[in-house]
């Protein structure tokens, strides 16, 4: 299995759920929501095969936390991946447009031209958040959980980027719509857990009608950009 957007650090017990997710072989990225709790997490995944944890600056949390984008800036070289960042314009965060995108700014410009796997937010910011990823050359880009317009895809599709999918999308009109868009090809999935409580990978898998080798062949592939 695959898990390419999770939240193991917000767990009750973390360390029990990546050693049972190790010995499975499962292959999990721990997204972090600031610099700080990846600082923290680092030490704790030493010795682990197959989970690996994501440097974050979470769009809801940026305004309150520019303070940490240096911090970001001197961890960013101590992992491949990069995650939760984006763009979050709903309801619960539209009162801090301006400052999400001043820090996303800094983000991007900080892992402008290195080689990053990618895990973005894109709530009610879709277009925005594809516009800044374009502007500052950003590849090998997931949009998770992706909750926008279908007329949005290809462009998204353009770029050489990826989805992951969830099983709560799964279950939902909206989300069957977005995935019917998506080719097989750029299809991840991901639990978003603790936050998502509908999040069985085994489910998702089987509404995708698609195999754990197919993803992970598109992870493969995605990994391959990186070398």
């Amino acid at each position: 299995m695959i898990d390419t957007h999770c939240h193991f650090d917000m767990m009750p017990q973390p360390e029990t759920y990546i050693r049972q997710k190790e010995r499975a072989g499962d292959i999990v990225i721990g997204m972090t929501n600031l610099p700080s709790h990846f600082q923290m997490g680092c030490p704790h995944l030493k010795g682990y095969k197959h989970i690996r944890l994501a440097l974050g600056l979470h769009p809801l949390l940026a305004a309150e936390n520019k303070t940490e984008i240096p911090l970001f800036k001197r961890l960013v070289d101590q992992t491949s991946y990069i995650g939760e960042i984006g763009l979050d314009f709903s309801r619960e965060g539209i009162s801090t447009k301006k400052e999400q995108i001043t820090v996303l700014r800094e983000v991007l410009g900080t892992i402008q031209g290195r080689n990053k796997i990618v895990s973005v937010h894109s709530r009610r910011a879709e277009k925005e958040l594809l516009s800044l990823l374009c502007e500052y050359g950003i590849k090998n880009v997931i949009f998770h959980w992706y909750s926008g317009s279908v007329d949005l895809i290809p462009a998204i599709l353009e770029r050489g980027f990826y989805f992951s999918i969830n099983e709560a999308m799964c279950r939902s009109k909206n989300g069957q719509a977005i995935i019917a868009k998506i080719p097989k090809d750029r299809i991840l999935t991901e639990t978003d857990a603790p936050y998502n409580k509908c999040c069985d990978i085994s489910k998702t898998l089987e509404s995708l009608c698609v195999s754990e080798n197919e993803v992970y062949e598109n992870f493969k592939r995605l990994l391959a950009a990186i070398v």
